[in-house]
């Protein structure tokens, strides 16, 4: 495990080879340098089972039943959640060390082929992910070809505190979001998408992540939010477009933009016991995963693949990610 480091006036980002990873990010006060990552040593990462900051994938979230027919072919996958495969299997993409292109004090890219079959997938997929500091923003480029039709989605795990307070109770989170997705106990999606209007999902005006926690059935299922939010999207320009999501404190704001359909938001409901930097561990809702990705279990509702979710043969698969912070 080689760490690589970029930094600016603004920031300060630590990053690893295993699981093109983001383990630390040191936001610059007046004061002090603030960790606004959930995160843990470089001694525990390889303990710790709360995909911090990895990149996740081949598919990002949950494939039902570990299973998919693409093409006429069936393809069984490593179960590693319940009957489910989740982030990519039993060995995916943030438990492999990636290869390093090019590191210099601005941006870092990883590179990793996927082979075909590996974790049950299709295709071999040639894949890359690029960390660019740019003022106080940092951004992550996710490129990939294959050689087959496969289901692919790669994207960041980083959970967020801003203030490091035990939990995120006291976080405002506003999303660019009119509809969610609804999900079984178990993760996996068992309805189509539903307005947040009215509801405990509508962050539309922004509201404490804790004003409506557990607040309905829909939430009780899986212990807080762990959902997708199919995101209003009027532009994939992340230089034009308004934030997709923006999550603040008293001192720092994090905006989120992305060229992904949508965002899952999970509130760190099972991440009590995790290693934390100091010895100690975690609480539940210690920190908010914001994921930018397509639906979970795409792979198995062709009626979704219209947002994403399935590389073609040959096609280039190409997103991004701005996290950008600022001081209030």
């Amino acid at each position: 495990m080689n760490l690589y480091f970029l930094e600016n006036e603004y920031l300060k980002i630590t990053l690893s080879d295993f699981g093109a990873s983001w383990l630390s990010c040191l936001v610059k006060l007046p004061n002090e340098e603030r960790e606004v990552l959930v995160t843990t040593s470089a001694e525990n990462w390889q303990k710790q089972t709360a995909y911090f900051g990895a990149t996740v994938g081949r598919y990002a979230n949950r494939i039902a039943n570990g299973h998919y027919e693409l093409n006429g072919k069936s393809y069984q996958l490593a179960k590693n959640n319940g009957e489910n495969s989740l982030h990519g299997g039993v060995l995916g993409a943030d438990k492999q060390i990636w290869q390093v292109e090019f590191a210099t004090e601005e941006a870092v890219r990883f590179q990793k082929v996927f082979a075909d079959g590996e974790e049950g997938f299709g295709g071999e997929v040639t894949s890359s992910v690029e960390y660019r500091l740019k003022g106080n923003q940092l951004e992550v480029a996710f490129d990939a070809i294959s050689d087959q039709d496969t289901p692919f989605c790669l994207t960041n795990h980083a959970y967020f505190n801003l203030s490091n307070e035990e939990t995120i109770h006291q976080h405002k989170l506003q999303l660019n979001a009119d509809y969610y997705l609804p999900v079984a106990e178990n993760g996996i999606p068992n309805q189509a998408v539903k307005a947040v209007e009215n509801t405990s999902f509508d962050f539309r005006e922004g509201k404490l992540i804790g004003q409506g926690l557990l607040a309905d059935e829909d939430q009780r299922k899986v212990k807080g939010y762990d959902h997708a939010f199919l995101l209003a999207k009027k532009s994939v320009d992340l230089t034009a477009c308004q934030p997709d999501a923006v999550l603040s404190v008293a001192d720092i704001t994090l905006e989120l933009r992305t060229t992904k359909p949508a965002l899952q938001i999970y509130t760190g409901n099972w991440l009590g016991g995790q290693p934390n930097k100091i010895g100690g561990v975690y609480a539940d809702y210690a920190g908010v995963a914001l994921e930018p990705e397509f639906f979970p279990d795409t792979p198995n509702h062709p009626e979704w693949w219209h947002f994403g979710g399935i590389l073609k043969a040959n096609e280039t698969y190409q997103h991004r990610i701005q996290y950008r912070f600022s001081l209030i």
